[in-house]
């Protein structure tokens, strides 16, 4: 293993610690997977207020509760995965089985028909998420824990992260337009003016189209998702079986020491706190981007059904250009991290993204909607950079862990990562909906917003980001593992196994 020399040498990357193509490939799938259940949710859920009518505060309920449940369950599941041992590995039983289970139960999600009671619809959604959400992390928290480990090196890990990233931003080419086909009879292809040809959707309404997209997405989680447990090999499938702990008491008691001990590590704590910030800041902002879409940007439409097909197709339209930009930056983002390290190249990426939120704000223009497109190659560099940098900041944090307790944890730190963000998405959905209605939002009011209201939205829409971007950026700066630190941690522990 090559050592760092100075602060202006770089290693490079051994052949024995390089990830094979295919591995990525797999991983990646799975990536497309994780990222898509989110993004389907996300624009399925709208159904409830903009297809059924459900009051904004209780849609944003059914979107908290079942994080909050979720986020309990993560650090149980990630604890549970560390200690599996199987023939299979640690990890690979747990992807399996989640993603059949939360395939199945998205599909049941949205199988809604008007005529019901509200009541029934928050009922029957809330319930059904619940079980989802726990499911979807038997699925998602160990496949996480598995990217952390499929290789020791400090530059691997990114480029690893940003495939798998590159590999999830067809997702949000594709979910934008959910809104738009399920709002849709039929839908013309154009090539600028010129009609090309015209899908019929067969949809009587909004609500049939949510159901039977959700089937589909429940179909691609299913066969996209049990692709790792079968093909991506782990790192640490055959470490020794730990002591078994005797009853419910101590293994709750191990758990919580687990997370306490988690929590005593400053690095990690400082990744979940920037995580948090601008993961949520977007989370709360994006619930707001829909509506000034549709009732600012195209609110001067004659009729809601224009509205509804208009505003769909540019929301798609920005989506699809968002994530075509998001897969330039990703790689861009991994390149520059070998040149410039981890830490500063996260400071430049968050610094782009603020720039672009700046650009959004005047690019939100009723007369010339396409102004809007110009902020997307640098809003990209928000969450594209954000979960390419972090992941693997959080691998080289699990190696620092097991120089420091002689364990490998990396469920634990994945459970524990994300039970913390669920929280703050938990928090974010509730208060998205709250805010829709300080704000003056009234669906009933339809084309008719107040100006007040339509200005709140977009202040939210806008400043949310930008606040909780300048503060994680604050919390980065303190981040102390660099490459240097990195690859002599990776030293002290294969001098430490090879002893073993």
């Amino acid at each position: 293993m090559a050592q760092v020399k100075g602060p202006e040498t770089h290693h490079v990357t051994a052949k024995a610690d390089r990830i094979p193509l295919f591995q990525k490939v797999v991983y990646g799938i799975g990536s497309f997977v994780n990222q898509f259940q989110a993004a389907a949710i996300g624009q399925l859920i709208s159904v409830l207020n903009l297809g059924l009518g459900m009051n904004p505060a209780l849609v944003g309920t059914i979107g908290a509760i079942p994080r909050l449940i979720d986020a309990f369950s993560d650090p149980l599941i990630g604890y549970s995965s560390d200690n599996t041992r199987s023939r299979y590995g640690r990890r690979k039983p747990w992807i399996f089985f989640g993603a059949i289970a939360s395939g199945i139960l998205f599909a049941l999600m949205f199988n809604l028909y008007k005529g019901q009671s509200e009541n029934f619809y928050f009922g029957y959604v809330l319930g059904i998420q619940v079980l989802f959400v726990i499911a979807f992390a038997c699925y998602s928290i160990p496949w996480i824990a598995l990217g952390y480990e499929m290789t020791p090196d400090y530059h691997e890990r990114t480029r690893l992260q940003a495939f798998a990233n590159v590999f999830a931003q067809p997702v949000w080419m594709i979910a934008p337009w959910f809104l738009m086909i399920m709002g849709s009879k039929e839908i013309p292809i154009k090539i600028w003016n010129w009609t090309i040809v015209t899908f019929q959707t067969g949809f009587t309404d909004v609500v049939h189209g949510a159901r039977v997209i959700a089937i589909v997405v429940g179909a691609i989680i299913i066969v996209g998702g049990i692709l790792p447990a079968i093909f991506n090999r782990e790192h640490f499938k055959d470490l020794p079986r730990p002591e078994k702990k005797q009853g419910a008491t101590h293994v709750i008691k191990d758990i919580l020491g687990n997370c306490a001990t988690s929590f005593k590590c400053g690095p990690f704590v400082k990744l979940v706190a920037v995580t948090f910030l601008i993961f949520n800041g977007f989370m709360l902002a994006s619930a707001f981007s829909v509506y000034v879409i549709f009732f600012y940007v195209f609110g001067g439409q004659p009729t809601m059904d224009l509205m509804w097909q208009n505003g769909g197709a540019f929301l798609g339209l920005f989506g699809t250009l968002s994530s075509i930009c998001t897969m330039i930056a990703i790689p861009l983002t991994a390149k520059i991290s070998t040149k410039l390290g981890k830490r500063k190249t996260f400071l430049l990426a968050m610094c782009l993204a603020i720039f672009g939120y700046v650009l959004k704000w005047f690019g939100y223009n009723p007369e010339h909607p396409k102004l809007l497109l110009i902020a997307t190659p640098f809003l990209a560099f928000h969450l594209g950079a954000l979960f390419t940098m972090v992941p693997s900041m959080v691998a080289d944090v699990c190696d620092l862990d097991e120089l420091q307790t002689g364990t490998r944890r990396e469920g634990m730190f994945s459970g524990i990562y994300w039970w913390i963000q669920k929280l703050g998405q938990a928090g974010a959905s509730v208060l998205s909906g709250v805010l829709l209605n300080v704000v003056g939002f009234n669906i009933s009011l339809g084309l008719n917003q107040s100006p007040q209201t339509l200005l709140y939205m977009r202040l939210c829409d806008v400043g949310i980001p930008i606040v909780t971007s300048l503060i994680a950026l604050y919390i980065i700066m303190t981040f102390d593992i660099s490459e240097s630190k990195a690859y002599d941690i990776r030293k002290q522990l294969e001098q430490r196994r090879g002893k073993a």
